[in-house]
């Protein structure tokens, strides 16, 4: 097995920058100087610390990412309240609104935000989507619609990458998914939310002269507009400089989060300038300085575009139901409006149970694709039962497993991208570009459900049939992919010898580094 010449390549802390790549090495060195051992917490007090964390971290970012994808997708439940009447949308005009979204969605991903998220960054995007969700709820005719449509676009990109990229940097690699689950879960609580507000906000139709409509934008983005402003003071970026932990603590979470992968463990005991060397489950290390190399990498790396298609598996059914629910329930029969906005609730309640339930088996069992492989088969059932000529019962029925089956499978694709993606950069660049490119389904899916296919959608419905079935195709390949990949470095760490790779080159090297190993 290549591994570190530690007598020749690393001596004493002065190293200490190869083992974690921070954004200002002053700042961390200063924050690790009272840190005797990294690794000297006992059990407890290491699931006291990460229950500490989580509750300082999750919920704050949950609570954003459920007003996210509650403020881009109400406009489905506006439509029931007379939005495409009182504003005179003909044709597909509805469906240009919801396009153009997406567009301007998957245009700025913040791909640059490899250097710029912190603790002000996502709060302040979170301000500026919820006034432009307030002000949706004054337009009076499509243009201005379109307008703020692309704004929220525009406005929302950077979050959903920029907290995932954090959590990458905040906990070990089988942690990540659990984390990124509570974070994701929030956009299924969202449906819910939305259906309930939606319908408790009918009541207020014609008050000071505003369809029901207008006051769902109005209220939910007034509601964005203070998470906002909380989120300045609970949202924080990076261990390094967390000042809710003691610099022991900072230290720990740096050092776990690096001991994920096969390789060395060194443990730096910055009072004595010691360095110890062990053998452990240890990071290769990652970049500390961003370079233009990080995004050509990222742009080259198989692993991101094999995995596209799968993700526009999950992805488009996701954005299908979460736009066109309210439609398609509607279409099941002749039912109140209000009661209609009640029956979108139970599918999001099953979807956010199915989401922790996955996300704590796939950590727990390390490994990813068999879930993400039933939740793609959840889909597959769905559609088949909503495309058939069957009862309306029957049909709301598989909304469940649409709803539980696409929100599940997306925190199982980003943790699973994130866990086989070395160096902090080109995982950041490459999260961005998942999200920037993947989120074009949503381009798909707010144009595959026509009003003239009402009632059985044959049309939106065959087509997420083959989405999914593109998932289900190269899902097994890109694990036998990774498998094969493990076989091969599994051997030669059994044969031995090979050459001797410095930390820096293996750093460079990344996943491709021969001490790293896929997770499945």
């Amino acid at each position: 097995m290549p591994i570190i010449d530690t007598d020749e390549k690393i001596q004493s802390s002065g190293s200490l920058h190869e083992l974690e790549a921070g954004t200002n090495r002053k700042e961390r060195d200063q924050s690790l100087e009272d840190s005797t051992n990294v690794s000297t917490l006992t059990e407890s007090e290491e699931r006291r610390l990460w229950t500490k964390i989580d509750l300082r971290i999750l919920p704050i970012v949950s609570l954003m990412y459920l007003m996210s994808f509650m403020d881009r997708g109400n406009i489905g439940n506006a439509r029931l309240q007379g939005l495409e009447s009182q504003l005179h949308l003909e044709g597909n005009q509805y469906n240009i609104a919801l396009t153009l979204f997406f567009v301007a969605y998957c245009v700025f991903p913040y791909a640059y935000e490899v250097q710029t998220v912190n603790d002000r960054w996502l709060p302040g995007l979170t301000v500026l989507w919820g006034i432009v969700m307030t002000l949706m709820g004054l337009v009076k005719n499509y243009p201005q619609l379109v307008a703020t449509r692309v704004l929220l676009g525009v406005s929302e990109a950077g979050l959903f990458p920029g907290v995932t990229y954090c959590l990458t940097l905040w906990y070990p690699r089988h942690s990540l998914q659990v984390r990124i689950a509570l974070f994701h879960g929030a956009a299924s609580l969202a449906g819910a939310f939305s259906g309930l507000l939606a319908f408790g906000i009918s009541f207020m139709d014609g008050t000071q002269g505003l369809l029901g409509w207008s006051w769902i934008f109005i209220i939910e983005g007034i509601a964005t507009v203070a998470v906002g402003l909380l989120a300045f003071w609970l949202v924080v970026d990076l261990p390094e400089t967390a000042k809710f932990l003691t610099p022991e603590e900072r230290a720990f979470v740096i050092t776990k989060r690096s001991t994920s992968l096969r390789s060395l463990a060194y443990c730096v005991n910055l009072r004595t300038n010691s360095l110890s060397v062990e053998m452990d489950i240890s990071f290769v290390g990652e970049e500390e300085h961003f370079e233009m190399k990080h995004i050509i990498q990222a742009l080259t790396d198989w692993k991101l575009w094999i995995q596209f298609p799968t993700y526009f598996g999950v992805l488009v059914p996701l954005y299908g139901i979460t736009l066109f629910l309210p439609t398609i329930i509607n279409a099941f029969g002749e039912r109140s409006t209000a009661i209609t906005q009640l029956l979108t609730v139970p599918p999001y309640i099953f979807g956010t149970i199915l989401i922790m339930l996955f996300a704590h088996l796939s950590d727990k069992l390390k490994i990813r694709s068999p879930f993400i492989l039933l939740s793609l088969v959840l889909c597959l059932i769905e559609f088949s039962i909503n495309i058939s000529d069957t009862s309306s019962g029957v049909k709301y029925f598989g909304t469940f497993f649409i709803v539980g089956g696409a929100y599940a499978g997306v925190p199982g694709l980003s943790a699973w991208f994130g866990n086989n993606v070395s160096g902090r950069y080109r995982r950041a660049v490459g999260l961005a570009l998942q999200v920037g490119v993947g989120n074009f389904s949503g381009v798909i899916a707010s144009n595959i459900y026509r009003t003239q296919d009402s009632p059985r959608f044959v049309l939106g419905h065959g087509l997420e049939l083959m989405f999914v079935g593109m998932g289900l195709i190269l899902l097994p390949i890109m694990t036998f992919i990774y498998a094969r990949i493990n076989r091969k470095r599994d051997a030669l760490e059994e044969r031995g010898g090979g050459r001797v790779f410095t930390h820096e080159e293996l750093r460079a090297l990344g996943d491709r580094a021969p001490n790293f190993r896929y997770t499945l």
